[in-house]
């Protein structure tokens, strides 16, 4: 059997092979709430033969929303629409993953396909806030700095959300730190001024990252994984760096965390990033070799082969598929069939 299609077992679950699905904003979402849009494009993937579904970025709070299609998962509402959603996904043997995040400077925007800048007024706008007052885009108003209250009040959302989403029927928690969110931005000097506990040193700038693992780790059972995603680089000189991103994770390894799912970027709107393909994997390599966490790999990552070659050379332990599976649900199969000659679709599709 080949490398990608065998089972890892990651504290008390099982992935029966080592096909990820990242997690990929939809803004299809009312108020926060799942739809029949969500059941198929989720549904469909784990047909398609996915060891693992992560459920797009969901916000914690309202105004933890990227923009006013965004899933969330701060009412108790919210949890039906997901369970219908966890329930089938299991049923194809796949295991249902959610992001828990906060879009913090990077919210308040319109939908990508309406031209995705920020909304200032009307009634899907929002005010947005961040450790400090830097706006992303330099024609962006200033966000609002947090105060400490307020910090705290954002753990506690974290929290929450965790419990509502273990609810849900999710195996897996995955913490967005990544992508220049919220938590991303309290990580990076470039963004992150503060002069409180909460800025200036490495110490003080993981901390927020570290509150809220906590935070999610005391009321989610043993039986459900915790993740993070992380940005490796912010690619910009005086950013945050693969070397703290390797100290960030022995400090997560230690708190209880079981996979970094490794990405990089989002912080900067002018960071140069050489985007060929597996450009992302050696960030992977790296904190796998000098911390022992198991580690996803993602970024460009769309030919069987190449995957099966960087799960065997022991560059990461999970592939995580974004685009790719967007094109194609069903890539799994067509990877079996390669990697292994065998058919995994399920038997009403196996004529095909």
């Amino acid at each position: 059997m080949s490398k990608l299609f065998t089972p890892i077992t990651i504290g008390d679950i099982t992935l029966k092979n080592r096909i990820v699905m990242s997690p990929m904003c939809q803004y299809s979402a009312e108020e926060g709430f799942a739809n029949d849009w969500h059941f198929v494009h989720y549904v469909s993937r784990a047909v398609g033969g996915a060891g693992t579904i992560i459920q797009e970025a969901t916000a914690v709070i309202p105004e933890g929303r990227i923009t006013y299609g965004d899933l969330g998962i701060w009412d108790e509402r919210h949890i039906d629409k997901f369970r219908k959603i966890t329930d089938a996904i299991k049923g194809y043997g796949t295991i249902p993953g959610i992001q828990l995040a906060h879009a913090g400077r990077k919210g308040s925007c319109d939908l990508p396909w309406n031209g995705g800048e920020e909304l200032i007024t009307g009634d899907h706008a929002w005010p947005v806030d961040a450790p400090s007052a830097i706006a992303f885009e330099k024609n962006e108003p200033d966000p609002v700095a947090l105060s400490k209250t307020e910090i705290d009040a954002v753990t506690n959302a974290f929290q929450q959300a965790a419990l509502r989403a273990v609810k849900a029927g999710y195996q897996i928690i995955e913490i967005h730190a990544a992508h220049g969110y919220l938590i991303h931005q309290f990580l990076s000097p470039l963004s992150n001024q503060r002069t409180d506990e909460y800025g200036g040193s490495f110490e003080n700038r993981i901390r927020l990252a570290l509150e809220v693992v906590d935070a999610v780790a005391q009321v989610i059972p043993k039986s459900v994984n915790l993740w993070v995603r992380i940005s490796a680089t912010d690619w910009v000189e005086g950013g945050w760096n693969l070397q703290e991103s390797v100290a960030l994770t022995k400090i997560l390894k230690e708190k209880g965390v079981q996979v970094i799912d490794v990405s990089s970027g989002g912080l900067m709107p002018d960071a140069i990033i050489p985007a060929d393909p597996g450009y992302q994997s050696g960030f992977a390599e790296t904190i796998k070799r000098e911390t022992g966490m198991i580690t996803g790999s993602v970024g460009l990552l769309t030919e069987a082969v190449q995957m099966e070659t960087l799960l065997t050379m022991q560059v990461c332990d999970l592939i995580v598929l974004g685009r790719k599976l967007l094109a194609d649900p069903y890539f799994p199969i067509h990877a079996s069939r390669i990697l292994d000659r065998k058919n995994i679709a399920p038997k009403q599709y196996g004529r095909a």
